[in-house]
């Protein structure tokens, strides 16, 4: 990598893809980019970005390759399939991954991106929604090692208020899981507030003001609180399915580690409601439906 500013790549233009390479654009870097629907690449091209014909493409011009991607198999493709980012890595590139995923499957595919090409991984997964991503203001928790992380730090911090490395390969998925224990849990929760509130004949709209700054206070009361209470689907922040994924992982990997989770499985058994009510793709205050549709049982 050179000391002039790198050439930055960005893989997966969905919800927080798309604001995360427009910061970069903002931010002065030249950014190549490859989206599976390449309809949503077409804003972020009319901006500056230059949009590459696949995975390798953006590799090959890119000092760091970023990507945000929504589950496990996705990342593997893009990495190790034809035409993949393995294909055009070298040791002086660095991957930066934002998905969130297995810790031992990052640390494994960590390990044979750098035995096969000399590249380094950092996972990255990030925290804040699409506000943070839009805002520059993510929480992300990193895993890999101190070179790497040292020579992406400068560029992820136009993307972020933190950037915290916290061990080796598999540590930044770790950690995310650890915030979505309690994300997971509050969300579940806001929402449980938000209509408890308004069943007792109080102006739920006004509660999370009511509260902010007090130990009920938090972002996703801030957020989600006005959508609980407005019954706000759009624009869209976040998706069932994410979350199902996450806790999920959480559940297994405890299992794993025979750590029991009560409060994320309870949280689990919520979200996986919503999804039986095919509600996968909807928005996170689609949680609202199991208390207006009474599909909650104590």
């Amino acid at each position: 990598m050179s000391n002039e500013k790198p050439t930055v790549g960005y893989i997966g233009i969905g919800l927080m893809g798309g604001p995360m390479t427009r910061r970069l654009l903002d931010a002065g870097y030249q950014v190549t980019i490859w989206n599976r629907s390449a309809e949503k690449m077409t804003p972020l091209v009319e901006a500056g970005a230059v949009a590459a014909d696949n995975p390798r493409g953006v590799a090959e011009a890119s000092d760091i390759v970023m990507m945000c991607l929504t589950a496990a198999p996705a990342v593997r493709e893009v990495i190790f399939g034809a035409n993949g980012v393995a294909e055009a890595g070298s040791a002086d590139k660095v991957l930066v991954d934002f998905s969130s995923m297995r810790p031992d499957s990052t640390a494994e595919w960590a390990v044979e991106l750098r035995e096969k090409t000399g590249m380094g991984w950092v996972d990255s997964p990030v925290s804040g929604g699409v506000p943070g991503a839009e805002q520059g203001t993510l929480a992300i928790m990193a895993g890999g090692n101190q070179a790497d992380f040292d020579r992406v730090a400068p560029v992820v911090a136009c993307l972020s208020q933190r950037y915290t490395l916290m061990g080796s390969n598999g540590a930044g998925q770790s950690t995310k899981l650890a915030n979505q224990i309690v994300a997971g849990c509050l969300f579940t929760v806001v929402c449980e507030c938000i209509n408890f509130a308004r069943a007792s004949g109080v102006d739920a709209a006004k509660i999370p003001e009511a509260l902010k700054g007090g130990f009920a206070d938090s972002i996703p009361m801030q957020l989600f609180g006005p959508r609980f209470a407005a019954d706000q689907y759009e624009p869209k922040m976040g998706a069932i399915e994410t979350i199902v994924k996450d806790l999920d992982t959480i559940t297994d990997m405890a299992r794993i580690a025979k750590q029991p989770v009560p409060m994320a499985t309870r949280a689990l058994d919520l979200f996986r409601m919503l999804s039986a009510k095919g509600y996968d793709d909807a928005d996170l205050t689609s949680l609202n439906r199991l208390y207006n549709d009474q599909g909650i049982e104590g």
